[in-house]
Formats: structure tokens, C-alpha cells, sequence
């Protein structure tokens, strides 16, 4: 397995993703979409998640493609970021057609970025907007770090961020991975130098420091995100949201199975992970442009390939992400 062109979930043929960020606010908008609909269902394994339409990709419920995933920072006032990519999606004249009417399908998730210290003082909820101007500005390639939905993350040592990378099956089936990591957990070991994602990384794609050489590792040290929320009393101002997808034709209870998979990406790369006040999920998607030639693809391979690449998407979110006035952490690196 290597990874694909632009080390992107976009070297899936077919998709594209969004940013828009409001550097004042500290906070943004990502969007993934494609130029028709796409299967997906998603994974919930967080405490405390923020999302809308998720329960419509149950293995059960009656719709089975939908047409764009939001991810976006601003906790619950986030989730109008959706109502933008609605918005885009119907002056496209896209969606799910109900007689006369379409009715555009945007799943979405949202992590807790209001105490980064970016200016929340707005009149009008911000989200709808950036959902609309990351939608309309989707392309094959885009930025990383601390951009669209990872602007304002903050994991517990570092800034947080958007990350990405993608990997090709011996068989030429790709994967990819998309994230937002704000998590209430490390990104790195003691010491800020080395990521829990080394062992799964390919070349120097999050600067190649290698695996941390010492033992006992695991037992977080302090947090230098929980002393910063301290003064407001909170230890829910996190989630790491992610979108895994695949070009093999999957089902929707296919789908997701291979959300699951993924997140044991999560688990490798960010300790603790899953906690009570993280609201971790993985949606999952497939473009199904690469129909398997024998009727079933190889799920374990997928699986296995979506938690590699959400890893390293993980730490290439973190080991991305820059400098900007009033942030309340520093970047990785700053700590180098």
C-alpha cells in the first residue's frame, strides 16, 4: 500500500472538499461532496457528539446516498454549516427527490472550539455561511492544518487541525481519510516530539521523528488544553470528527463496518481517545466507482486501510497547523 498522488482523500476520483475559515472567529467549515451522491453511514464511539442527519445512515433507514458531509467547528451552532451546504446543493438542483422536490442530504458532525479565544460575539450564527463558501469553493485540492474546520482545534499539548491522507490497495482499491482533531487527548508522546501516529507513517509526511524510543508510555502527563479551559470550568470543549472513504462499491451496512474499523485510527493516534467528553465519530463513504470483480470487496483490507490513513491524517492535521494571534496553544512546531 502507497499513498495516492496528493496524499488526499481526493485521490478518490470523484470527491472534492471545501474550506472556509473566519480567522477572527477561530473557527471554520469543511465540506466533502462529489458531483453525484455517494453511499455513506457513520460510527459514533465519543460521549459527547454533535451531529445532524446521522441517524438517517443507520444500516436500516430507508436513504442510502447522500450528497455532501459537513464537518465544522462552533459546537452546536456549527451544525447550521449543513443548512449552508443545503443551500448550494439546491441551487445546483441537487438532492434526495421527493415528487416534484429535491431534498439535498447533508450529514453532519461539530467539535467544540467557542473558549479558543477567537471573538464569539457575533449577531448572526456565522455557520450557515461558511458551510455555503467551503461548499462552493470545493476542489480536488485543498489546504491542511489550520484551515475550514480544524482552524480553531485544539488538542491537549498543540493546535489541533485538518488533516488528510489516502492510501492505494494492491489491488487499486483507495482509501482516504479527512479530520478535524480537536481531541481532549495527546496527539504526541512525553515530550511533544514524537506522534503516537509514527509507526504508521509513510516517509516524513508529519516531519518523520520516528517512534518515541521510551517505555511506559500511556499515562497522560498535564494537559496543557485542560489548564487553558480551566478558567471555564470545562473538560467537554473537544471531538475529533472524520470522514473515511473508499472508490470500492460498498454497501450502506458495508459502509459501516468500514467506520468502525477506522476508528481504531483514532485510537492509535491520539491518547486518551473515546472519552466522555469527546464526541469521536467516523463517517464513511463510498463512491463505488470501483465495483469488486468478484461481487464482494475485501472489508478487512478497507477497514485496516481507513484506520492507517485516519491515523496519519491525525497527525498531519497537528504536525500542519500555524501560528495566529490570541491562540491559546502553541503549534507543533513551536515545540520542536
Amino acid at each position: 500500500m502507497t499513498p495516492g498522488p496528493r496524499n488526499l482523500i481526493t485521490d478518490i476520483p470523484g470527491l472534492k472538499v471545501g474550506n472556509a475559515q473566519d480567522d477572527a472567529l477561530k473557527s471554520g467549515a469543511t465540506v466533502l461532496t462529489a458531483a453525484g451522491p455517494f453511499t455513506a453511514s457513520v460510527h459514533v464511539m465519543g460521549g459527547a457528539p454533535g451531529t445532524r442527519e446521522t441517524d438517517l445512515l443507520a444500516a436500516d433507514k430507508s436513504v442510502t446516498h447522500v450528497d455532501a458531509i459537513a464537518l465544522s467547528g462552533g459546537s452546536a451552532f456549527g451544525l447550521d454549516a449543513c443548512s449552508g451546504v443545503s443551500d448550494g446543493l439546491r441551487a445546483q438542483g441537487r438532492g434526495f427527490a421527493v415528487g416534484s422536490v429535491n431534498v439535498p442530504i447533508v450529514p453532519g458532525a461539530i467539535l467544540f472550539d467557542l473558549l479558543n479565544g477567537g471573538d464569539k460575539r457575533w449577531d448572526q450564527n456565522p455557520y450557515r455561511a461558511l458551510g455555503r463558501a467551503a461548499f462552493d469553493t470545493a476542489a480536488e485540492s485543498f489546504d491542511l492544518g489550520s484551515v475550514g474546520a480544524g482552524t480553531g482545534a485544539l488538542a491537549a499539548m498543540h493546535k489541533g487541525g485538518l488533516g488528510s491522507a489516502s492510501l492505494v490497495l494492491d489491488d487499486g482499491t483507495i482509501v482516504g481519510a479527512l479530520v478535524a482533531a480537536n481531541p481532549m487527548g495527546s496527539v504526541t508522546t512525553a515530550g511533544d516530539r514524537h506522534f503516537w501516529a509514527a509507526p504508521f507513517e509513510i516517509g516524513d509526511e508529519f516531519g518523520g521523528m520516528g517512534p518515541d524510543p521510551a517505555s511506559g508510555l500511556g499515562r497522560p502527563g498535564a494537559s496543557r488544553k485542560a489548564a487553558a479551559m480551566h478558567a471555564h470550568r470545562s473538560d467537554r470543549a473537544n471531538t475529533t470528527i472524520a470522514i473515511v472513504a473508499t472508490d470500492a462499491d460498498l454497501t450502506k451496512p458495508q459502509c459501516q463496518r468500514m467506520a468502525t474499523a477506522a476508528h481504531d485510527g483514532i485510537a492509535r493516534a491520539i491518547v486518551p481517545a473515546h472519552t466522555p467528553g469527546d464526541g469521536d465519530l467516523v463517517f464513511a463513504v463510498s463512491t463505488g466507482t470501483r465495483p469488486a470483480t468478484d461481487g464482494s470487496a475485501d472489508m478487512a483490507m478497507i477497514g485496516h486501510a481507513a484506520a492507517l490513513c485516519l491515523s496519519r491524517a491525525i497527525a498531519r492535521a497537528v504536525f500542519l497547523a500555524s501560528p495566529a494571534p490570541g491562540d491559546l496553544l502553541p503549534c507543533w512546531s513551536e515545540t520542536q
